[in-house]
């Protein structure tokens, strides 16, 4: 079955203006939708990324270049990811219809091409 990652993309500032009991039930969504994936067999993996915190690497002629990231050129950040089996796009697509980022930000659904070396 194909599998596909689901990049979750925000601002960064997700919960800058909840109170505390707003964040704790905002989680509990979340959760909530992780264990239904984990439980239907669909979950592969998950991965939180840390808040402001990276590198971008680049190459300009023959230096390489590396600033602080990721907020150097972008008002949207990758926040974490999840890998998933889903025998289609539109499958994949239909699994984040409920998704609690999607009140806070976007999703992006990329198959996965499998490299084998």
């Amino acid at each position: 079955m194909p599998e596909f990652t689901l990049m979750l993309r925000d601002t960064g500032e997700m919960f800058a203006k909840l109170g505390p009991a707003e964040i704790q039930s905002t989680i509990a969504r979340y959760r909530a939708w992780f264990d239904r994936l984990a439980t239907t067999g669909k979950l592969k993996g998950s991965h939180k990324l840390r808040d402001r915190a990276g590198r971008v690497v680049r190459r300009s002629g023959s230096q390489v270049m590396v600033t602080d990231g990721p907020f150097a050129e972008g008002k949207e950040v990758l926040g974490g990811l999840f890998i998933i089996d889903a025998p289609s796009y539109e499958a994949a697509v239909a699994t984040v219809n409920d998704c609690p980022h999607l009140d806070f930000g976007s999703i992006e659904v990329r198959e996965i091409e499998i490299m084998r070396t």
